[in-house]
């Protein structure tokens, strides 16, 4: 998204040279500078290793390369393999080789042609990079006129893709900017000031923008809006609408429109075509389903049991590992941060409540490690790209499916392997059916008490109440060695002294003990195969496959057969 933009900048920069109308106009003044604006600027090794120090990790494009794509529209341009099959100029391309992307990802392999053809794009793609936008900006001292705007729902999403395009923009005149709200107005008025040719913004602090009379939208020709569904739904179509068709932005036909979402259902469609001409739909992967990348466990855990069971997960999953706890509410991130600190655990939270300044903290917290807990609420959710989670809890399950598929796929990012566990009961009964159909269709393990909830729901008109107890394995609590697995036989099928060279340290082998929850057994085997080698990852789901256990209260440990 970013470097479609960046280049599209540099295009409309250097071939129009400048806009009429417009009395204290510093774009003018600039443009009248003969400098060719495709042409780099002289390298700073500073700021150079500030935004490209990180590098580009966590990106499994042998995996990705699988993941199929479908493009429908009229005259689709065929798609590149390479980043080297389309001219993006020299800029473009140098910053794309320092940030180590080696080819394109899907989504980029079909975007980038269609938004080269000039083409309107509503793309829904698995969580993962988009990188493919378009750019070049107006700009004056007082009223700013950027070329291409980006609106994304969230502050923090806001931050990510302005960070993206800076790396993008180094060593080319553009010059991206951010306004988002929770954040001193004042100051990114500011920034504003000085030059403003990519904005990216969340929607209520650029209309507030705009009735201040500090941006204007005139000359913007390039339209990006990144989570699409959330960004037209309900709660955010007044300001959508009121800054895409109420204002002075180009209409449609003549700006460029492009949307991005991991999810977009059918009556989410139906609206977002109101912005959109002739445009290409492009699908990767099944629409509004997940990553077989990511292994999918569903327990039952009734609510006095979860903060327990948590804990077993988080030992399970190890102190050094990124694990991702979801909430439903803000009361309920701050309770279950307060539990986990005196629990001993290193966390932080995010939700709506906490000041930008304090999001952005916890944030870069968790990206560092430094707290590798963090408890959010759906805020957190959308686009974030944070590398190397390896385990996402739904400590609460959200009300929609659709949320669940954006929540997941905060884990197994751009075609890595990754875990997702969900805590399931009576209150998630609503869900049913369409978190079989995500499992199924993502070719994951299905809990047989899921199966009949789900058939009694279809078949018997029930609320789903009450579940199926069935075990096809019992546990045992060994006196003289580790826990053991028994089949329906009395065989032993699992030593849990078999999980040591799985690397995973998730399970207590000391003679004498009890597993509570059988199930964090499977999680651990998943967990140590993401974090040590791909190659142990079918053992480890052999295993896993062997446990089918509902969860019990932690007042019943397994020392008798379930």
């Amino acid at each position: 998204m970013i470097v479609k933009c960046v280049e599209q900048c540099l295009c409309c920069s250097y071939q129009r040279g400048g806009y009429g109308g417009g009395g204290n106009n510093r774009w003018q003044e600039d443009s009248r500078d003969d400098e060719d604006w495709s042409k780099p600027s002289p390298a700073n090794e500073r700021l150079e290793a500030e935004l490209f120090s990180s590098g580009n990790t966590g990106i499994n494009f042998e995996k990705y390369d699988d993941i199929p794509v479908e493009a429908t529209g009229s005259n689709c341009p065929p798609h590149i393999d390479s980043f080297h099959d389309v001219d993006m100029g020299e800029i473009i391309m140098s910053n794309i080789a320092l940030t180590h992307y080696t080819r394109p990802t899907p989504v980029q392999k079909y975007a980038i042609p269609v938004i080269k053809s000039k083409r309107d794009l509503m793309a829904c793609a698995q969580t993962g990079k988009t990188m493919n936008e378009e750019d070049s900006g107006k700009y004056g001292r007082r009223k700013q006129y950027p070329l291409s705007l980006v609106l994304a729902p969230t502050r923090e999403l806001a931050l990510q893709i302005y960070e993206e395009s800076r790396k993008f923009a180094y060593r080319s005149r553009v010059r991206p900017c951010v306004v988002y709200g929770g954040a001193d107005i004042g100051q990114q008025i500011r920034d504003l000031e000085r030059g403003c040719h990519l904005l990216v913004a969340t929607p209520g602090r650029l209309v507030d923008m705009m009735e201040r009379g500090k941006i204007g939208l005139d000359y913007c020709n390039y339209l990006v809006l990144d989570e699409a569904d959330r960004m037209l739904d309900m709660g955010f179509e007044p300001q959508i609408r009121r800054i895409v068709e109420q204002d002075t932005m180009p209409p449609k036909g003549i700006r460029q429109t492009m949307m991005f979402s991991a999810t977009f259902p059918k009556e989410i469609q139906m609206l977002a075509r109101d912005f959109l001409e002739d445009y290409i739909f492009l699908a990767v992967g099944r629409v509004g389903s997940t990553s077989e990348n990511i292994t999918q466990k569903v327990v039952w855990v009734e609510d006095g049991d979860k903060r327990s069971f948590l804990l077993d997960l988080l030992n399970a999953t190890g102190k050094e590992s990124l694990t991702l706890v979801f909430v439903e509410t803000k009361k309920g991130a701050d309770a279950l941060e307060d539990f986990l600190y005196r629990e001993g655990y290193a966390c932080t939270s995010i939700h709506g409540d906490r000041s930008q300044r304090d999001r952005e903290e916890a944030l870069n917290q968790f990206r560092s490690g430094r707290c590798p807990i963090l408890v959010a609420t759906a805020v957190a959710a959308r686009g974030l790209d944070i590398s190397n989670v390896k385990h996402v809890i739904n400590f609460d399950l959200p009300s929609d499916i659709e949320e669940y598929v954006h929540r997941i796929g905060r884990t197994g990012r751009v075609g890595n392997l990754g875990l997702a566990t969900s805590f399931f009961n009576d209150k998630n009964s609503n869900i049913t059916k369409d978190l079989l159909d995500i499992l199924v269709e993502a070719k994951q393990e299905v809990p047989s008490w899921l199966e009949s909830l789900g058939y009694e729901n279809q078949h018997k008109g029930n609320t789903g109440r009450g579940r199926s107890k069935r075990c096809t394995h019992n546990f045992f609590r060994n006196v003289n060695g580790p826990p053991m697995v028994l089949d329906q036989n009395g065989a032993v099928c699992i030593n849990f002294c078999s999980l040591a060279p799985l690397g995973s340290p998730l399970v207590d082998l000391v003679p004498g003990t009890t597993v509570r929850h059988p199930v964090v057994a499977a999680s651990a085997v998943a967990v140590g195969a993401v974090a040590h080698a791909p190659g142990v990852m079918e053992a480890a789901e052999a295993v896993a496959a062997l446990v089918e256990v509902s969860a019990r209260p932690f007042s019943e440990p397994f020392e008798e057969p379930l």
